[in-house]
């Protein structure tokens, strides 16, 4: 007989661990076990579930070739000698190397002998401490089993009016899944000034926003939630300070935290995760961890976090496997690369936002930029909105935001930059970057390639820039010591040259050299254009003339558009 190996979690991290494990040694005595009855689900897939994209929970749970991930299938295909469900882990005593488990179903107790141990044991979601939190209708998005019930009052048409606590990824993907399919009102109340915060920067997060206004979603910002209303014990309303807001369901997104209980009482190392190494084992050379319960290296902050994604836990149980069986194997860490689908829109980022960047004490800027994401004369090319994160003093990247289509433009510029990350890339690195092109998907100079140029000229003074917020209050205050120079057609820019007589000044891209004087030294000049690129032309010239306070605003028009201003 092989070596015994206890697996504590069926999700995500634990079943792969116990399949690489069982292949590499099918003489090993391998045992999975997870309180739940349903196990081995695709739980980034449940928003899907619930607004119908995915019709039958079941699907969440079967292979690619259709085989349902039950008991049965990691017994008999996967060659798992017991998969114990309904089991609830209680104790490991680490000197007897056993597992004291407790069957719910029966409440009996037994000993689960291990040579190796591996803890799986996922997160929880977080509860901020709300009154009214335990009526019947508020939930957390904790499993499989809440999908459901949340699925089944949507259609008994239990549900009219649904608040969603927390902009986060599932917060906005649980909006959607509400609005767009079961034409469900839904508002969605964000502690933050911003959605997703400390994922993307305001640039990008305010696209999101409107974009959600335009979806028919509230989007409550700066919500301070203090109280949930119901009658009968059902949830009624949920009461911010500065309003009240019906609701027949409730779901809290507010975070997860990871189940390290387990581990503390077993003496193993914690902090705000499990502690382990690069071979995902803990402090006990004999117990691996892995999933969302650990924490491990940012590869850009320099610093250890818990990362609660599925496709981190499924790496690290590949990990855990190969360790299990003595193939020393590595899990170099995480940059945080993440996606999501909001509505219409593909968001995604990787490494660390500007805002927590300077938090972390990074000299840190950012760059923008925005062009279509394939030849701009393909037919359909959409506009995609990227920024890069940098630091000032080493050049160093340290981040990449990205908003487009819902295509798969955004992923693929995620994918090149999660992939350099880890090497520590340079704005000149991702410059010489070589990428793929033809017309039908790309441009001759990728997204990535041009926001990197623009980070460039910021660095060497070439390009500089004001913020759009200072330039709407400059324009909404009347700031009588900064002119605008639309560098546009004259039919985009007639509307402003109107509207602000005196202020704003129409003088055509080409024609800038020529009518320089039209333009005066004495005052700010911000340069308008849709992109920024004529505007960065246009200030090289004035630039070039002596002009000394001349300011381009980040990524043109085009980015204030999609923040719903009107200028």
């Amino acid at each position: 007989m092989g070596k015994r190996i206890v697996v504590i979690g069926a999700v995500a991290c634990g079943p792969k661990a116990a399949c690489r494990a069982k292949r590499l040694m099918p003489e090993a005595e391998i045992t999975l076990i997870d309180k739940d009855d349903l196990i081995s689900y695709g739980g980034c897939g449940i928003p899907y579930y619930v607004s119908g994209d995915i019709p039958d929970e079941n699907h969440l749970r079967e292979t690619s070739f259709h085989m349902l991930r039950d008991e049965y299938f990691f017994e008999n295909a996967k060659g798992i000698d017991r998969v114990l469900t309904r089991t609830l882990a209680t104790e490991i005593d680490r000197k007897r190397k056993v597992v004291r488990v407790r069957y719910l179903d029966s409440g009996k107790e037994e000993d689960l002998p291990y040579d190796q141990l591996v803890l799986a044991t996922g997160a929880t979601p977080f509860l901020p401490p709300i009154p009214g939190r335990d009526l019947d209708g508020v939930f957390a998005i904790s499993n499989l089993h809440k999908a459901i019930e949340i699925k089944n009052r949507l259609a008994r048409g239990q549900v009219e009016r649904a608040v969603i606590i927390g902009a986060g990824p599932i917060g906005l993907e649980m909006a959607e899944a509400f609005s767009d399919l079961w034409g469900v009102e839904t508002t969605v109340l964000e502690y933050f000034d911003q959605p997703l915060p400390r994922i993307i920067d305001p640039p990008l997060a305010r696209m999101v926003a409107h974009h959600l206004k335009e979806k028919g979603v509230r989007l409550v910002l700066n919500a301070r939630v203090k109280e949930i209303r119901g009658k009968d014990g059902r949830v009624t309303e949920v009461v911010e300070e500065n309003g009240t807001y019906p609701a027949d369901l409730v779901v809290f997104a507010t975070g997860v935290r990871p189940n390290v209980e387990l581990a503390q009482k077993a003496g193993l190392l914690v902090d705000r995760g499990i502690v382990v190494n690069h071979r995902m084992q803990t402090s006990d050379p004999d117990i691996y961890a892995g999933g969302d319960c650990v924490e491990i290296p940012h590869l850009v902050l320099g610093k250890r976090m818990v990362m609660p994604l599925g496709s981190l836990a499924n790496r690290q149980g590949r990990v855990i496997g190969d360790n299990l069986a003595g193939r020393p194997t590595k899990f170099p860490g995480t940059v945080g690369a993440f996606i999501m689908k909001c509505f219409d829109l593909a968001v995604g980022a990787c490494g660390i936002s500007l805002s927590v960047a300077r938090a972390e004490g990074f000299e840190a800027d950012y760059a923008l930029n925005n062009q279509t994401e394939r030849a701009h004369y393909f037919p359909g090319a959409e506009f995609i909105f990227v920024e890069l994160v940098f630091d000032r003093r080493t050049r160093r990247v340290l981040g990449f935001q990205a908003v487009g289509p819902n295509t798969d433009g955004t992923l693929a510029r995620l994918h090149a930059l999660s992939s350099l990350l880890p090497h520590r890339p340079t704005v000149e690195d991702l410059i010489g970057l070589e990428l793929a092109y033809a017309p039908p998907y790309n441009s001759a100079l990728d997204p990535i390639h041009d926001v990197a140029h623009t980070a460039e000229n910021l660095l060497t003074g070439l390009l500089v820039q004001m913020d759009w917020d200072e330039v709407l209050r400059r324009l909404r205050e009347g700031d009588p010591e900064t002119v605008f120079v639309d560098t546009r057609h004259p039919k985009e820019a007639e509307p402003l040259v109107k509207k602000y007589p005196g202020r704003w000044i129409h003088v055509e891209y080409d024609k800038v050299r020529r009518e320089m004087d039209r333009i005066p030294r004495d005052k700010d000049v911000i340069i308008i254009c849709n992109s920024s690129r004529r505007a960065y032309e246009a200030q090289r010239w004035l630039m070039a003339a002596g002009y000394t306070r001349t300011f381009v605003p980040p990524g043109g028009l085009n980015f204030v558009r999609r923040w719903g201003v009107e200028l």
